[in-house]
């Protein structure tokens, strides 16, 4: 099969187009012909091995994991003889074990769902990791409770589109904040307000919310801080943290350590994957509250030039790879 593989860590230009073999699934496996992939920072920074800290799990000098990506949308090719919920045939979605950029993926059973109805297996698969990313973040970490006021740092990108939709559908007022570019998009999926941070800093506005969702690293925890009420809380998702040996995970231990001394919750977050949460965001989409927004389509001979564009950092929504 046709796969993007990965020897070496590196930029986008080490990532290259070749022929390996099919996964061989196990008893409890399901073997998915891959017709669309949608790629996240995660696969940028697995790519780079950067932060360091990637490689303790990842492979010291070069990836464990040769081809990328995690994402997936298709049809169920083959399935284990333990696996009683899927059948050949079957349109899924879900998180890859092995690798999502590629003709054919590898998945337990409790990875992939089906897809939502309606939707393009290209829309599905931008779903998986963004949206388990902000349904968590805001139902579970951030306890989102309907009337709340919810600001999301990063409205426009993969995560951020699928937040501001689930946080207006569980009843919040939701602010977005995005650039000049971003404002017609962030608005076009039910952002009740929205600051373009290239004219005004949402830190020094003198609103404060009860749940702020930050996925850009582009603010101090003080600044943060400031803009929570007395009692609320602090989703840490993403972003910040260039250093090369923590990366984002340094903004994560300085709110581990403030958060006991004060009266806001601040939390570093970090998603996982559950089967009932795939199903989750299957129903709120078949409901008509929450939409895929994709930004770019490649193909998968093109997946170098997708992460470069993703890692740029001005993707709105998703970025798809079909296969």
């Amino acid at each position: 099969m046709k796969a993007i593989v990965s020897s070496e860590y590196g930029s986008p230009d080490a990532l290259k187009l070749q022929e390996i073999d099919t996964p061989v699934i196990g008893d409890d496996g399901v073997l998915v012909r891959v017709r669309a992939a949608s790629v996240n920072p995660l696969d940028w920074h697995v790519m780079r091995g950067l932060p360091y800290l990637v490689r303790v799990t990842g492979g010291l000098r070069r990836p464990k994991r040769t081809v990328p990506g995690v994402d997936m949308a298709g049809h169920v090719e083959a399935v284990g003889r333990n696996v009683t919920r899927l059948r050949p045939g079957d349109e899924v979605f879900g998180c890859a074990s092995g690798g999502a950029l590629a003709e054919y993926a590898a998945a337990g059973e409790d990875a992939c769902v089906p897809k939502p109805v309606g939707l393009t297996l290209e829309q599905a698969a931008a779903i998986p990791i963004a949206g388990l990313t902000a349904l968590q973040a805001l139902r579970d970490q951030g306890q989102l409770q309907p009337g709340q006021r919810v600001l999301v740092n990063g409205a426009a990108g993969g995560v951020g589109t699928f937040a501001v939709q689930i946080a207006k559908a569980f009843g919040a007022d939701v602010t977005g904040v995005c650039s000049t570019r971003n404002v017609d998009r962030v608005r076009s999926i039910g952002a009740d307000q929205i600051v373009d941070y290239t004219a005004e800093d949402f830190t020094r506005r003198g609103q404060r919310y009860d749940l702020i969702l930050c996925l850009a690293g582009n603010h101090s925890l003080s600044d943060l801080r400031r803009t929570l009420t007395a009692k609320g809380t602090l989703v840490l998702a993403g972003g910040g943290g260039d250093g090369r040996w923590l990366g984002p995970l340094a903004g994560f231990l300085k709110a581990l350590v403030v958060s006991p001394l004060v009266g806001q919750r601040l939390l570093p977050f970090i998603a996982k994957l559950r089967k009932e949460d795939l199903v989750a965001l299957k129903d709120l989409i078949e409901a008509g509250k929450v939409t895929p927004v994709i930004d770019r389509t490649y193909p998968l001979s093109e997946a170098p030039e997708a992460i470069r564009y993703l890692e740029a950092g001005h993707a709105q929504g998703k970025v798809i790879i079909t296969v």
